[in-house]
């Protein structure tokens, strides 16, 4: 039985006259749903493209873009640079979690990594980020990848869909000083990175959640370590980071009483971070996302000397000042919610209110600089295509991005 044709109940089967009608004809048969539920989504998808206001530059840049006019899907820009060129088109997998952890044998949709990187090589991905190497058992190569075995059968895969691995959100020792079984198993993720030739790996966390500099002092101590372990193996060890990173260090003032500071020069913790670790040996991946969540939460602090400053974060100034530290993005969008306490919801990327033009034309490096698609909550309960559904309209609006003219 194929699993990319699964007809509902208001549509014929596939045939040369419907494939011929459209990309999206197509994928709307793969998906396995209504022709009247498919459009309803990708209007809906297309109409927030075009009407989000502009939210998340720096408010200088926003400002700017709101007297130009400014729009993020489909459409706009056309005629200027590509800001994402078609070899850097990447999608973390985590996106698809749903489809992968399918079981094959009860549904007619993709399923399993064989059958997933087949669908996102069909929309014009061509690079891929892992979030773990688990499967549903039933799915070729069964339940657990992460092995020699199982990485050959990736990079196998991969390379029949003209996909390349960028990075996985695998294993970071928790411990310091590290332990020899830590150590042991971190080697053993360096092993399947190198067996799937991808360049980069790193987690999904931060190197600490404390708010203070001894704390971060440690976590440098150990990504330096480690950095230089994936260093020799060819492999670039790379943090994700969250909104909290982003947060102000605790560095000075009055201490509290357990003796810690509890007041900040203004340094945000992850620019600490970046200033005491060392740049040939550890890398980052900013969600851009959380950074303009960030943005939004972080944007005040006590100074030593008791004072309220004003400090607002910027994120693509961040990542210019640091460009080559930044080899991999996530490019997860969010509409403008003021009452969510994080100031955005999660949206297909393209379709919210994150001025990726901005973004990326400010960053530049374009041939430097990995995007992959994210989106938290694509996966559905009710809607067992929708996170592939997403991943299609994220790529699309990738793919539209243009430089703004002068």
């Amino acid at each position: 039985m194929s699993h990319f044709s699964h007809p509902s109940q208001d549509d014929s089967p596939l045939t040369d006259a419907a494939a011929a009608a459209g990309p999206d004809e197509a994928l709307r048969r793969r998906l396995g749903i209504g022709r009247r539920r498919f459009l309803s989504t990708c209007t809906a998808a297309a109409g927030a493209a075009v009407a989000a206001p502009v939210f998340g530059a720096s408010p200088a840049f926003a400002a700017q873009d709101a007297a130009r006019g400014h729009g993020h899907g489909k459409g706009h820009g056309q005629g200027g640079q590509v800001l994402v060129p078609a070899h850097k088109r990447g999608i973390i997998l985590y996106t698809v979690r749903d489809a992968t952890g399918r079981d094959p044998l009860s549904t007619d949709l993709p399923s399993g990594f064989r059958e997933v990187f087949k669908e996102l090589s069909r929309y014009g991905y061509r690079q891929v980020e892992f979030a773990g190497y688990g499967q549903h058992p039933n799915a070729p190569g069964g339940a657990d990848l992460g092995t020699v075995k199982g990485a050959r059968l990736l990079r196998g895969w991969l390379e029949d869909c003209g996909l390349r691995a960028q990075g996985n959100h695998g294993f970071i020792p928790p411990s310091w000083p590290l332990t020899k079984s830590d150590l042991d198993t971190f080697k053993q993720h360096l092993e399947i990175a190198n067996i799937l030739g991808m360049p980069h790996m790193g987690t999904g966390g931060d190197p600490t959640g404390s708010s203070y500099r001894a704390d971060w002092d440690i976590a440098a101590e150990k990504w330096n370590t480690l950095g230089e372990i994936a260093r020799r193996e060819g492999i670039k060890l790379y943090t994700h980071n969250h909104d909290a990173a982003y947060g102000f260090l605790l560095d000075g003032g009055p201490l509290d009483d357990q003796g810690r500071p509890t007041r900040s020069s203004g340094i945000r913790k992850l620019e600490y971070f970046l200033k005491v670790t060392d740049p040939k040996l550890v890398w980052l991946e900013m969600d851009i996302f959380w950074a303009h969540v960030a943005q939004y939460k972080f944007h005040t602090y006590t100074a030593h000397d008791g004072t309220r400053r004003k400090k607002v974060f910027d994120p693509a100034g961040l990542v210019a000042r640091h460009n080559k530290r930044y080899p991999l993005f996530h490019a997860k969008d969010g509409t403008h919610n003021e009452t969510s306490g994080m100031g955005y919801d999660m949206a297909p990327f393209g379709t919210g209110d994150i001025d990726y033009r901005t973004f990326f034309s400010r960053v530049g490096e374009r041939n430097y600089h990995n995007p992959m698609v994210e989106q938290d909550n694509a996966p559905s309960s009710t809607d067992a295509g929708q996170s592939l559904r997403f991943a299609k309209i994220g790529y699309d609006n990738m793919a539209a991005l243009r430089k703004r003219r002068c």
